[in-house]
């Protein structure tokens, strides 16, 4: 069965969905996007990702391309229209069509943003089974462009690093530079020793993860000691366990780290308690 998707206004049927060869999205990767999780056929952690959305725009001088509102209620359109309970909603806004191909950036009073938007099925129970495993990962450079706090839709490295993991047989990639962890492909990493936890501060270097927020909220609440600063793929690899988290994974075990175990080699209890703590949450102020 056809998905519905959202194009410029328009609901329509998948296949029937087009942008123009000239938006500058295809062209420049001249735009942002946003991934919001849905439980139980709602959005989770709405308001961060609406206000890391706007954020986006602003550095990029992307005009938004309708109101917060019309964005809530588009997402919940798709929703209902494809019958959504467990999932993923995908946002992108471009700098649109001006007609032709430019450096320069158009007019925003002429060229209209592009808006599309559609949902992905993903079982909460198949991220769960990945959490009861653990995911394995190995590092790689860093060598994305300076300003990885905004959301844009340059995504190709972070792609090569996911390839460069499914060569080597494992889950994922963590990102190094200068001898430090910035962050997984697509995930804000963390470590655990004893009660306290590690994660990089918030940066230009770094996405500012809405799930990392409210991970931190949870640590809080479970009154473990919280460090914000680099941590290396040695400390890593001497951790009592390392996770990840993202709007699609949640919180992510990782139990080894460039062939090396982290702890006993399995999850650990902190990122299982951390998860769990979490959804409950979300389902909680869900919308």
């Amino acid at each position: 069965m056809s998905r519905t998707v959202f194009v410029n206004g328009s609901y329509l049927p998948e296949e029937a969905a087009t942008v123009s060869i000239f938006d500058r999205g295809f062209l420049m990767a001249d735009g942002v996007y946003e991934v919001t999780s849905v439980l139980g056929a709602k959005l989770i952690d709405w308001p961060g990702h609406c206000a890391r959305l706007a954020r986006s725009l602003k550095e990029l001088d992307m005009a938004a391309p309708c109101s917060d509102e019309d964005l809530l209620a588009i997402h919940r359109e798709l929703i209902v229209a494809n019958g959504l309970t467990e999932g993923m909603v995908y946002l992108q806004v471009t700098r649109g069509n001006p007609g032709d191909r430019d450096f320069a950036f158009p007019d925003p009073s002429v060229t209209k943003s592009t808006l599309v938007m559609f949902t992905m099925v993903k079982t909460l129970e198949s991220g769960n089974a990945a959490a009861r495993k653990g995911h394995r990962v190995i590092s790689i450079p860093d060598i994305r462009w300076g300003r990885r706090d905004i959301k844009t839709v340059q995504l190709l490295y972070p792609s090569m690093g996911k390839m460069m993991a499914k060569k080597a047989g494992v889950d994922d990639a963590w990102l190094t530079e200068d001898g430090f962890v910035t962050e997984g492909t697509s995930n804000n990493t963390w470590i655990v020793k004893g009660n306290r936890i590690v994660t990089r501060q918030l940066g230009t270097d770094i996405l500012h993860g809405i799930t990392r927020a409210a991970v931190l909220r949870c640590a809080a609440d479970l009154q473990l000691e919280i460090e914000e600063r680099p941590f290396t793929i040695e400390e890593a690899q001497a951790a009592d366990e390392a996770f990840y988290t993202s709007a699609s994974a949640f919180v992510m075990p990782v139990i080894e780290v460039d062939g090396a175990a982290i702890g006993k080699g399995v999850p650990g209890p902190i990122a299982a308690r951390l998860r769990e703590i979490y959804l409950d949450e979300m389902r909680k102020t869900a919308v």
